[in-house]
């Protein structure tokens, strides 16, 4: 049993080991202090490694429960027994209240009452400690399931709001072409050649945004379970990217919108052409979108060594800073939208795209005055 003895008085020091002598204890070891301020520095140190405190109350440095306090933050696991004068009984019993173990009354101190508080005193703070190890346990437990619990009703939320939203945007595409196919049975005499033609079209648009939805839900879902692959392969990116543009604008009714500019050398490049054109399609066609008040899109390609940086800039209605935290998160949507139609998947999957390409995605925008994204995508060459 390794002591630190904090006593100013030689006298009783001497006594206290004296008693110690007389016990029944053969392997201990009394370290004394005189000082508080010693005994802080005997802590701090690695060895000995101390199993109890005797804490005189009345100290050079240190008076009564000041003396308490830094005891136990510099060593919150050694039992403390406190000594004190008959007169200080009240003081020692409120010292056991704020943390020590045991006190002993010194004109009262045996060596059968010593050994017995020192070893009473090693006992509470072992199952004191054990005690609070378990409840810090349980704590963390239901910390856990407690986080577990939130996570699933986030998730059932997500799963409604996935489930109120989808059987919106399929309704729409549905009824346009369950009116179409009902106007073309009851009037189909009625209708000029042109008519009809009108109603086949809006029944192959709907069909198709009813398609792309199941591809952008399927792609997400892809992403999320890991199986969304980067394939490079040789691909001339200046005719992708004018291609691409020009079915954006035809697309939007939107021609000369988008003005498309490239810097520097990007032949002989490798690119996963599917991921590529989830990403820019998605950003050209929500910088179109959300510019109501028309303005330019720009889309700049910028070739570095090892990158290239793809930028779509509008003037639109731009994104509030709040929103921008969750902005690349599925179904979510800006709080300025209005009645801009749309199903918050678009930027959710153009992250998921740049991850899967190895690359990274930034945004700036300011309500009122547009938005940029910044793409940044690692450059493969062709060998």
């Amino acid at each position: 049993m390794n002591i630190l003895l904090i006593e100013d008085s030689l006298a009783e020091a001497r006594f206290l080991q004296e008693l110690l002598k007389h016990s029944h204890l053969k392997n201990y070891h009394v370290v004394h202090v005189k000082r508080l301020g010693e005994a802080l520095q005997q802590l701090r140190q690695d060895s000995p490694l101390y199993h109890v405190i005797l804490l005189d109350l009345s100290l050079p440095d240190s008076q009564g429960l000041d003396s308490l306090k830094p005891l136990i933050q510099n060593a919150p696991k050694l039992p403390i027994v406190v000594l004190t004068n008959t007169n200080d009984e009240e003081l020692a019993l409120e010292a056991v209240r704020q943390g020590a173990q045991d006190y002993l009354l010194k004109r009262q101190v045996t060596t059968e009452v010593l050994v017995r508080s020192l070893q009473y005193a090693i006992e509470r703070k072992q199952a004191v400690e054990i005690l609070r190890q378990e409840n810090e346990t349980l704590e963390n437990q239901v910390e856990l399931q407690t986080v577990e619990l939130l996570k699933a009703k986030a998730q059932n939320q997500r799963r409604s709001e996935f489930v109120s939203m989808m059987s919106h945007d399929f309704r729409n595409p549905l009824c346009t072409i369950l009116l179409s196919t009902e106007l073309l049975k009851n009037s189909d005499q009625k209708l000029t050649p042109a008519q009809k033609k009108s109603i086949f079209q809006r029944i192959k648009a709907a069909g198709n945004n009813m398609v792309q939805l199941l591809d952008e839900i399927i792609l997400v879902g892809k992403a999320d379970l890991d199986q969304l692959k980067c394939v490079p392969a040789p691909l001339n990116l200046v005719n992708f990217c004018e291609q691409l543009v020009e079915n954006i604008q035809e697309s939007t009714g939107n021609e000369n919108r988008i003005v498309l500019a490239i810097k520097g050398d990007i032949s002989h490049t490798l690119w996963d052409e599917h991921l590529l054109r989830h990403i820019l399609s998605n950003l050209l066609t929500n910088a179109v979108k959300y510019s109501p008040n028309g303005g330019r899109v720009h889309l700049t390609i910028i070739a570095e060594e090892h990158q290239v940086k793809f930028q779509v800039q509008d003037q639109g209605i731009g994104i509030p800073s709040p929103d921008q935290k969750r902005l690349f998160q599925a179904f979510q949507r800006a709080s300025n939208v209005g009645e801009i139609e749309g199903t918050g998947l678009g930027l959710a999957i153009v992250q998921r795209c740049v991850e899967a390409c190895q690359g990274s995605v930034l945004v700036e925008s300011v309500p009122g005055e547009g938005t940029t994204f910044t793409v940044i995508l690692p450059v493969f060459h062709e060998t």
